[in-house]
């Protein structure tokens, strides 16, 4: 099973509730560019993962190198159905969860996000206190979004020893060229990041 950590934040916040720029330089973290079959690999939509945590947050960082640019007319607001748009993602699963219980976070481009509780067959907006910021470089091609996830969203009993299970995924792009990316694949026939029974470990680190 695939596994990542998270490191144990030792600076302060900044001014926005987020790491600043020195914390993320040594994070850990992992990269992912092709489908969600593991083929069609794109290196030029890389899209590379650093998390951090306190013991009131977790902190995901996704640095998303673009071909094209497609969201919503509006910017910085929650937006239900922001996956038709384009989006990083992150779900994640406390040990104590139903087995298709899990938590969906979403971030855009333009700083758009959502954040959802999903159970089989259904889901429902958290409305928690996520904390987030987005910049983008058209002249690099690449945009970096930052998000402060309250572990309260996430379990009744936070437990900094506790595994954690996730899984990482972005979209880009509009149909018939819309691109699906997962770190763990989940191999199914049509795009479906759905698929808990694949997702891999997260460790909180000392």
């Amino acid at each position: 099973m695939e596994k990542l950590i998270a490191a144990k934040l030792r600076t302060v916040l900044d001014g926005q509730g987020l790491p600043n720029r020195s914390s993320w330089e040594t994070a850990p973290g992992t990269s992912f560019c092709s489908d969600w079959r593991a083929e069609n690999r794109d290196p030029e939509r890389e899209t590379r993962v650093q998390l951090l945590w306190s013991p009131a947050d977790l902190f995901v960082r996704f640095q998303c190198r673009y071909r094209e640019i497609f969201v919503s007319p509006d910017a910085n607001s929650r937006r239900d159905r922001l996956w038709l748009w384009d989006v990083a993602e992150v779900f994640i699963q406390s040990e104590s969860s139903e087995p298709r219980r899990y938590k969906e976070f979403e971030i855009s481009p333009n700083g758009d996000w959502l954040d959802l509780d999903i159970a089989a067959g259904e889901k429902s907006i958290l409305f928690c206190d996520l904390k987030s910021r987005v910049v983008l470089d058209p002249t690099a091609r690449i945009w970096i979004a930052e998000l402060g996830i309250p572990f309260n969203a996430l379990t009744a009993d936070f437990d900094p020893h506790e595994i954690w299970r996730l899984n990482l995924f972005r979209i880009e792009g509009q149909e018939p060229n819309r691109f699906y990316s997962a770190w763990i694949p989940t191999c199914t026939p049509q795009p479906n990041f759905h698929v808990p029974e694949v997702f891999g470990t997260l460790h909180l680190g000392d």
